[in-house]
């Protein structure tokens, strides 16, 4: 059987067993780095996250990070409790006190703090936002083009749950990877409400066919920082690129597809719904827009 692969899978790190992680103003061991129980984000799933990318001493992109954040924080009314230049501060202190200077990933989550009781309402956190950085050493290691099946798990209306929020409240992302995982692949494939393709459950999602980059219209999915420079890229240097509604039998004849994220910046996809996409290894416009995109965050 062909071993599961996941699109944040990384190399083994020893030196991650003694990091050190950012909690509410303190940089402290990995052991002692705790929240309540009585936390929004633990609760409820009451919060926003980001992820970061050290690259030669430098966090990609940070400003379109922070954009994101703070809007996503003000979208469900959080206040973050510190100003956008106390939270860089935060990120760096952390990364200075781990000693990395690249290949390491942080995970900024901001939740609506710890509650009085036990319950949902906003008014019961009363005691300012949780704020925790954790940062890794990591090194992506994904030893084969990833597999993807497609899930009965939509990503949805943005008056349920707005997509492109970066929220801690992940289970519809996590049971379409579940049931991608059933199927024998490694991340879902999920459709938008019209049952166009729209991104995987951890990624965002394209394809390439006769020359041309197609991804979703951006209406259903995460607005990914990766995805918008992938575009971006792609129109600076001549590639045709569409954001548009496609369907499965597009992506099925495609001569190649990728997922782009913070974590693995471009990943080439072999396999769709037991499919082989192209050749089924990476092909040569996902190998030339990592070439570009690994050239522009080391710029």
């Amino acid at each position: 059987m062909t071993e599961h692969v996941t699109t944040h899978q990384a190399e083994e790190d020893a030196r991650n067993d003694a990091i050190l992680i950012y909690v509410n103003g303190r940089i402290v061991p990995k052991a002692e780095a705790t929240v309540s129980v009585y936390d929004s984000g633990f609760m409820l799933g009451d919060g926003v996250w980001e992820g970061l990318r050290l690259y030669d001493g430098r966090w990609s992109f940070i400003d379109e990070h922070m954009d994101r954040l703070f809007e996503a924080a003000k979208a469900i009314d959080l206040d973050i409790g510190m100003m956008r230049d106390q939270v860089i501060s935060a990120i760096t202190e952390t990364q200075k006190a781990n000693g990395m200077v690249t290949d390491a990933h942080a995970r900024l989550m901001v939740t609506r703090g710890v509650k009085t009781r036990p319950f949902q309402h906003p008014s019961l956190s009363r005691q300012g936002p949780s704020v925790v950085i954790i940062m890794e050493h990591s090194r992506p290691k994904i030893p084969r083009p990833i597999r993807l099946a497609t899930v009965p798990h939509i990503r949805g209306l943005p008056m349920t749950q707005d997509p492109k929020l970066n929220s801690h409240s992940k289970l519809n992302c996590i049971l379409a990877c579940i049931a991608a995982e059933k199927a024998g692949a490694d991340e879902g494939l999920m459709l938008d409400v019209h049952g166009f393709v729209n991104t995987t459950n951890a990624c965002n999602f394209f394809i390439v066919r006769k020359g041309e980059v197609w991804t979703s219209t951006g209406d259903y999915c995460m607005n990914g920082i990766t995805r918008q420079k992938v575009i971006d890229l792609c129109r600076a240097n001549g590639i045709p690129v569409y954001e548009r509604n496609f369907s499965l039998v597009d992506t099925y004849g495609a001569d190649e597809a990728f997922l782009t994220g913070t974590f693995g910046a471009q990943t080439p996809v072999g396999e769709i719904d037991g499919r082989v996409i192209g050749t089924g290894r990476m092909g040569p416009m996902t190998e030339r827009l990592r070439g570009l995109y690994k050239a522009l965050v080391t710029s």
